[in-house]
């Protein structure tokens, strides 16, 4: 009976499925603090979810948008925790670095919305936080700066927009927007993503798990960065896939993958 302002992707991204039933029995609800999925909650507001076409998840792109490919594997641990726009613990910035934060937040927002089309764009400067558009063509934004403050306060505020004394954004001081389509042969990881929401089950299970142990390993340098999504993408195709997954088959099956990853680790050394 207690509202959740949620600020863990994970928990959509493992066991979305499960969450949403248990919301369906309860009269508690489930409030996105992420930043883009608050962008969308706020541009959904008043309207109607049959006429949207499609939810525009943005993203800065990460440190290494403009890294060539081939300098990927020499990509310190250091590099990839200087994000160019955000202040986040060094977990978050690893996955913003591969954009596989990206890739669960396309998860994180079909469990929240249940909107299946959900395309991501690439905008640099990460004022527009994420985008909906609907049947007639037209688009909503919620803009603002790259500051969690915002959406905390609005979920734990909701409905209202409560008054605040922070840094409002000053359009002219921006001046330009850019958008760009995500290089999906640069971040595998979103691929990865779209492929573990597709074939449902436990694939989102083994994708974050295998993430988290692939990204720990980095940060202790045990692996070098090409290798976070090469490893997730082995645990994928490795797993025992379970169509509908309960809550002790997602325990298992996170098991199997901090293992699987585990090995693979020891293997490389």
């Amino acid at each position: 009976g207690v509202d959740v302002a949620l600020s863990n992707k994970e928990s959509l991204v493992m066991a979305g499925k499960i969450i949403n039933e248990l919301l369906l029995q309860s009269k508690s609800n489930l409030y996105p603090v992420d930043s883009e999925h608050s962008a969308i909650w706020q541009c959904l507001k008043g309207e109607k979810i049959k006429q949207v076409k499609k939810i525009i998840l943005t993203g800065s792109g990460g440190p290494f948008r403009e890294k060539p490919m081939e300098d990927f594997s020499t990509i310190s641990c250091e590099e990839a925790l200087q994000h160019p726009n955000w202040e986040m613990g060094n977990k978050i910035t690893i996955d913003s670095a591969t954009m596989m934060n990206k890739g669960l937040e396309v998860i994180e927002a079909y469990w929240l919305f249940n909107i299946n089309h959900i395309d991501i764009v690439i905008h640099p400067q990460s004022i527009i936080h994420s985008m909906v558009e609907f049947v007639d063509g037209s688009i909503k934004a919620q803009l603002g700066i790259p500051d969690m403050k915002i959406p905390i306060q609005y979920a734990l505020t909701y409905p209202n927009h409560s008054y605040a004394e922070w840094e409002s954004l000053n359009l002219v001081e921006i001046g330009n927007m850019s958008f760009e389509k995500p290089n999906l042969e640069k971040f595998p990881c979103i691929r990865l993503a779209y492929e573990a929401l597709k074939e449902g089950g436990t694939f989102p299970a083994v994708l974050n798990v295998a993430n988290d142990e692939a990204v720990t390993a980095f940060l202790n340098q045990h692996i070098q960065f090409n290798d976070i999504p090469r490893l997730i993408e082995e645990a994928l195709n490795q797993h025992t896939f379970s169509k509908n997954p309960n809550l002790e088959n997602i325990f298992k099956i996170s098991e199997w993958t901090i293992k699987y990853i585990h090995n693979e680790i020891a293997a490389l050394a």
